[in-house]
């Protein structure tokens, strides 16, 4: 027997053969070149080429994980959009005339070099996304095809490192369980793997996996060990570990269909955050009190057009039919700069982030926010449907939103089209100004959503893309947050409204009893995280709701 030992990734245990991928190493030699205008062409074909590949790789990964994952290849494209890697290429094409696939070869190497030599894994695991992108230009550039990873039976897949492109193309249904020789338990890869619950072992560092191939092994995603030709000791072990593992799952089933009561007997609403239909499975399987965050944006993302009022009718439509009477909140379209959907033919801006966006962007485009609100208000009829309008910075803001909505009820009354006339219309608070104003705010909101990814970032000074910051707030529940959250509970409860949370802190466990304690009403996770923080509501005991520990009020 053998005993590897890596990074665990994702927990699990899984059996079986070792399927060895053996990715194909670009072969690019150092060419100078006369003809720079030449070589500039077939740099701009194959940029254009590869954009058009991660469009139709963000399509099946939003089928596959959500947007939030899918995200990726957002990102993917923005480095084929950015003026300074891509200055840098034609850069050796022009200035050293180099080719263009050596250009390309050569850029990323210095990027690479310089990702290496800093501290931080987490940007040091942004190579490989770097190393995906440029890879996929050097292909083209060359006039190669794609070699797939292609698998006929149930295996452990094994390789030097996985890109996030290769991973979201395998066909999971064979995929045991995941294991590299390099990679980051912080890549994209490793994220993608967590998502579709593929038990995962990263950075083995052994050359000799690939010799390995077609033996039999069990991976302990656990711990971070692979076994090959495991003995029956082991075999026994792992069994062991799998089945605590199993009732571990096994009882937070037993939570389904119970309510999130704490031991005071306050009733705490938990809610599912989806991207799309897909996600709607998981927050049914798993018993979502409702949908606390529909990210509306997806319909708009990865295509070369607006949806239609139809389209987006269609889908809003399925959720509330399938939601069966409780509530759904759909956020309006959330994306602009930041996100960059050619078709709105938005400028490059310095700061997407605090630039044209979210209610901003809909705003200024008023047709296009009508279609969005007339879709909104067809599926109303449906079932419970609540609007909410995100990036809110001032009361203005609401009241030109609502009067678009009611000029968007006269369009469908002139065409005979039904609509629920009592629609609840809220707000996400995730800016400052929102928190400063809430007790105003909340006096035109029906309720409140908190979203703390963009509220944190814009409290704390932190720019999320920054990767250098990585890291840089141990701490995720930081006073300030807190004390911005507990302002926000404040003003929504003295003017009669509920308020949520529906970021990625709704679901960190550490911080139930604090939101709780705070005041907030409601919490909108990932479908998985829901019965966990189910079983965590119903042990606590909300005796003193603002006598917080020396974290908030010191």
């Amino acid at each position: 027997m053998l005993r590897l030992s890596g990074k665990p990734v994702f927990g699990g245990i899984a059996k079986g053969k070792l399927f060895y991928f053996q990715q194909d190493e670009n072969e690019v030699t150092k060419r100078l070149i006369k003809n720079t205008a030449l070589e500039l062409e077939r740099f701009e074909y194959a940029k254009a080429q590869a954009v058009k590949e991660l469009d139709e790789l963000y399509s099946t990964a939003l089928e596959k994980v959500g947007e939030n994952e899918a995200s990726i290849f957002v990102i993917h494209k923005m480095l084929l959009d950015d003026e300074s890697f891509c200055g840098k290429i034609k850069s050796r094409i022009l200035d050293d005339h180099f080719s263009a696939d050596y250009a390309v070869a050569q850029t990323a190497r210095d990027l690479t070099h310089s990702f290496a030599n800093m501290t931080s894994e987490y940007i040091k695991s942004r190579s490989a996304d770097l190393k995906d992108v440029c890879d996929r230009l050097i292909r083209h550039i060359q006039n190669k095809s794609e070699k797939r990873i292609e698998l006929t039976e149930k295996v452990i897949l094994c390789a030097e490192d996985l890109m996030p492109s290769e991973t979201m193309q395998i066909d999971l249904s064979n995929v045991l369980a995941i294991v590299t020789c390099y990679g980051s338990t912080n890549s994209h890869t490793a994220i993608l793997a967590r998502t579709m619950n593929i038990p995962a072992i990263f950075g083995i560092g052994a050359e000799k996996l690939s010799m390995l191939r077609d033996m039999e092994a069990v991976v302990d995603g656990y711990s971070g060990a692979l076994y090959i030709d495991p003995d029956e000791e082991i075999l026994r072990e792992l069994s062991g570990v799998q089945e605590a593992e199993a009732k571990k799952r096994e009882m937070l089933k037993r939570f389904k269909g119970r309510k999130n009561i704490t031991l005071d007997g306050t009733e705490i609403r938990v809610y599912a955050n989806i991207a799309g239909l897909n996600d709607l499975n998981y927050a049914i399987d798993n018993d979502g009190g409702g949908i606390g965050l529909y990210r509306s944006e997806f319909l708009y993302l990865g295509r070369s057009n607006m949806p239609e009022e139809d389209e987006q009718f269609y889908n809003y439509r399925q959720v509330v039919e399938r939601m069966n009477g409780k509530p759904v909140i759909i956020r309006t379209m959330d994306a602009g700069a930041d996100k960059n959907i050619k078709y709105f033919g938005l400028a490059k801006e310095e700061n997407p982030a605090l630039g044209v966006r979210s209610i901003r962007l809909c705003l200024m485009r008023p047709e296009m926010f009508k279609t969005q609100i007339r879709a909104l208000l067809r599926a109303s009829v449906y079932g419970d449907l609540r609007i909410m309008l995100p990036l809110i910075t001032d009361l203005d803001e609401i009241r030109r939103a609502k009067a678009l909505v009611e000029e968007a009820k006269e369009q469908l009354r002139a065409r005979d089209i039904p609509y629920n006339e009592h629609l609840k219309i809220g707000i996400m608070v995730e800016t400052p100004a929102a928190v400063i104003l809430s007790d105003e705010l909340a006096k035109e909101c029906d309720f409140f959503s908190i979203g703390t990814n963009d509220l944190e970032q814009y409290v704390l000074a932190f720019d999320r893309q920054n990767l250098t910051l990585e890291g840089y707030f141990e701490n995720r529940g930081h006073r300030a947050l807190l004390k911005f959250i507990e302002m926000t509970c404040d003003s929504a409860h003295k003017n009669g409204i509920p308020v949520s949370i529906c970021g990625e802190l709704g679901a960190d466990l550490d911080l139930t009893e604090d939101f709780l304690k705070l005041g907030i009403d409601a919490l909108s996770v990932t479908p998985s995280q829901i019965l966990p923080l189910r079983q965590r509501i119903r042990t606590i005991k909300l005796e003193t709701p603002k006598q917080l520990g020396s974290r908030v009020r010191s």
